[in-house]
């Protein structure tokens, strides 16, 4: 029997309008202090307010809808993901957890429900880390824990975090101002929610629609460089070559190999420049991106320790110099029992069955744990492909996945938590 779309038909068509929002025109592209981050702040800050949300910019960029609750000394639930994307990204990534969380707050508008709490959506900035390799520095911004070295951070163009700031009219001095409680004083922040699609194929594999998060996996990220000799490509003998590239190359093979076959823990290189970059000149300098992840905070310490390790012992043996720089570490962060048990308690109350499993990618929810308890909703998305434009969901599951949110936010209880 088929069920009339409550939500799915606006988040979906939501959801398409902001894919369109990109850095470039080809395809969906939106980093951190860029037109398009001000275009979809913009966007998405109207349909806050057509919720009946107060929307306001922070002062690193976040997007931040509130909705107070009739006692002005009310826990909040802060809820959301993020809106900004990786190169040639999908449009469902970070975005269906925005716009969800807008469609169940213009739900309980419509049916006039008054709850128990306040209800905080975020749109967080620079959660992928696209443009700087810096990642999750908006939701480290409202948890306290942002780093002011990682303004000192610099894109392909060698523009730093803190010029980008300054251009997209934001002052870093306010940074510090993003902090909760922020504006209002003696806050108390119940929990943090988020909806997200898996990223991955285990829910499809299982038939399922939607899961319940167990755990975050931590993650520890670097750039490397070598630096050795450019030189003629005709004249230099194979073994008189100080080239940065095949050091770069050495290394992400072994990074495969020590990454594979071990629970969990993978290990990628996404990102590799060689220059000059000609096509008879020997590369005199490689850059490369590492990024290591486990459900374990030890194998995956191991692991990095083991891959920094192995970058000297290359570049000696290859008679060139690297320099390594970290650009993020995380724990592995588990979500909350009792939050786990309420989502658990929302999938079962749309009549369908779930599963319980870990997130090996990150979200913003592992950032937000330093301050609350946190838990996460996951959504099946086709094939479990994401951080790519063939990234696809089934309008179906969009209606179930909202409706569980919905479901969670209307029978969320504080006093739960805080026993």
């Amino acid at each position: 029997m088929s069920v009339t779309p409550i939500f799915s038909d606006r988040v979906m068509a939501r959801l398409d309008e902001l894919g369109r929002i990109s850095d470039v025109a080809e395809h969906l592209t939106r980093t951190t202090y860029t037109p398009a981050h001000k275009q979809a702040n913009d966007l998405v800050g109207g349909w806050m307010r057509e919720a009946g949300l107060r929307v306001h910019q922070d002062g690193i960029g976040n997007l931040i809808g509130r909705l107070p609750a009739v006692d002005n000394g009310a826990p909040w639930l802060m809820l959301g993901s993020h809106l900004d994307t990786v190169r040639n990204a999908g449009k469902y990534d970070g975005m269906l957890g925005v716009i969800a969380a807008i469609a169940c707050v213009e739900e309980i508008r419509k049916q006039g429900l008054s709850l128990p709490f306040g209800i905080e959506l975020v749109g967080f900035t620079n959660e992928e880390g696209t443009r700087f390799g810096t990642a999750m520095t908006g939701s480290r911004a409202i948890a306290g824990t942002f780093e002011p070295a990682m303004l000192a951070a610099k894109d392909r163009d060698g523009i730093s975090y803190e010029q980008a700031m300054r251009e997209f009219g934001l002052d870093p001095a306010d940074i510090a101002s993003c902090k909760w409680p922020a504006d209002i004083a003696g806050r108390k922040l119940a929990a943090f929610m988020e909806l997200h699609i898996e990223q991955g194929p285990v829910l499809e594999a299982n038939n399922l629609a939607l899961g319940v998060v167990t755990a975050i996996s931590g993650a520890r990220r670097y750039r490397v460089e070598f630096k050795g000799l450019a030189g003629h490509a005709g004249t230099v003998p194979m073994g008189s070559r100080r080239d940065a590239l095949l050091a770069a190359a050495e290394a992400a093979l072994y990074i495969e190999r020590r990454c594979t076959g071990t629970p969990t823990l993978v290990g990628t290189v996404g990102q590799m420049e060689a220059l000059p970059g000609a096509v008879n000149v020997i590369p005199g300098l490689a850059r490369f991106s590492i990024d290591i992840r486990a459900g374990v905070d030890a194998v995956r310490d191991l692991a990095a320790d083991d891959v920094l390790a192995e970058v000297q012992a290359i570049a000696k043996r290859r008679n060139v110099e690297a320099t390594v720089t970290p650009l993020y570490n995380s724990a592995a962060t588990p979500c909350d029992p009792r939050l786990m048990d309420a989502v658990e308690a929302a999938i079962k109350a749309q009549n369908v069955p779930g599963m319980h499993l870990p997130s090996g990618a990150g979200h913003d929810a592992m950032t937000i744990a330093d301050l609350c308890p946190v838990g996460m909703i996951f959504m099946r998305c086709t094939r479990g492909i994401s951080h790519n434009p063939l990234e696809a969901v089934l309008p179906q599951d969009v209606e179930l996945a909202t409706a569980a949110l919905y479901h969670f936010i209307t029978h969320f209880d504080p006093a739960a938590l805080a026993a």
